[in-house]
């Protein structure tokens, strides 16, 4: 059974490797990532240094294979790693079950998440786990030279209708 912890600062480098390795297989419906290694190494080092408190971990059989983060602490899941070893074992939804209850805990009531549109796995993973696609743009990327789309997609957690009168207790 997996276990879903908050980070401790002894994690960094498993989180770094995981979110590096996920990052590398996402990237690659885009292009060549290799361009790009070095500054995302560097963005993951410099947000898993800074931002440990604010990530959720999940552990496999005694092994870190993921982790999530919402980095301002609000409805946006801004970081969401799965190491490819672990993937189809259910822990993305394990560890995504987590971070939406501690959204709605600290008082939102939707999910929300970004990812460029090439990314397949992450959208068919969210739409599977109820999200929807809310925006598609499109921007120039400098690094690979070339437009990337990106999307937002998200997820109502709490219901507007609670379907009674009075208040929703």
């Amino acid at each position: 059974m997996p276990l879903i912890r908050n980070a401790r600062q002894d994690d960094e480098a498993a989180l770094v490797q995981i979110g590096l390795l996920s990052w590398e297989k996402a990237m690659g419906a885009v292009g060549d990532p290799t361009s790009m290694r070095e500054s995302a190494l560097a963005a993951f080092r410099d947000f898993v240094s800074s931002s440990w408190l604010t990530i959720f971990v999940i552990e496999a059989h005694g092994t870190v294979a993921g982790w999530a983060a919402c980095e301002n602490r609000d409805d946006l899941i801004t970081d969401f790693w799965i190491d490819p070893q672990f993937e189809g074992q259910g822990l993305g939804k394990a560890l995504l079950a987590d971070i939406e209850a501690d959204i709605v805990r600290r008082g939102f009531d939707k999910a929300r998440v970004e990812t460029h549109a090439q990314n397949d796995g992450a959208v068919g993973f969210f739409e599977k786990q109820g999200y929807s696609v809310h925006w598609l743009s499109s921007a120039y990327q400098p690094k690979i030279d070339r437009d990337i789309q990106s999307m937002g997609l998200s997820k109502q957690l709490v219901s507007d209708d609670p379907g009674t009168y009075g208040p929703n207790l």
